[in-house]
């Protein structure tokens, strides 16, 4: 065999390999995010502050219940997941936040809860599991590793007057 059809075949090879690793955190839908959560009064109130806390918005829901939604507050396709989770490229605390639609079922009625054991994200239809303590949003086990669907990551930034805003862009 000549060496170049040799590296190409290699290449492919390891191609392959690697896409059979990534994660998918694209399957439910995107739609707009934006919760302000800025300033402490409204962050000590709704926000996140020890590990593993967590709390889920849903503006049709009315979750948090008084949660001060105004006409520029989305919360995505299922609702937003708000956690204070291991954000993995800075190693520390930090708050993470995730769409809260199982991406298996990609309805926006079906959305995880957080089990207070394992900290994991959990679909209440399939069982799936997510790794939303180490900021990853990864499936760990269920019909959501197998078909290796992960929870859609939103951004979380800190705010200029304290607290954080949480948006998909």
């Amino acid at each position: 065999m000549k060496p170049h059809l040799l590296i190409i075949g290699l290449l492919a090879v390891i191609m392959a390999g690697t896409a059979c690793n990534k994660i998918n955190n694209k399957e439910v839908p995107a739609y707009t995010v934006r919760i302000d959560l800025s300033g402490p009064g409204v962050w000590n109130v709704y926000g996140v502050s020890g590990v593993g806390d967590y709390r889920i918005f849903n503006r049709s829901k009315g979750i948090p219940a008084n949660f001060p939604y105004n006409v520029n507050t989305y919360t995505g396709y299922g609702g937003v997941l708000l956690m204070m989770a291991l954000d993995a490229s800075t190693g520390g605390y930090t708050p993470v936040a995730y769409d809260a639609s199982c991406p298996v079922e990609s309805s926006p009625n079906i959305t995880v809860g957080v089990d207070s054991q394992s900290l994991d994200a959990v679909c209440p239809s399939c069982g799936s599991h997510y790794d939303v303590l180490q900021g990853s949003g990864g499936p760990k086990s269920g019909v959501a590793a197998t078909s290796r669907l992960g929870l859609r990551i939103f951004r979380v930034r800190a705010s200029s007057n304290g607290g954080y805003i949480i948006t998909n862009s």
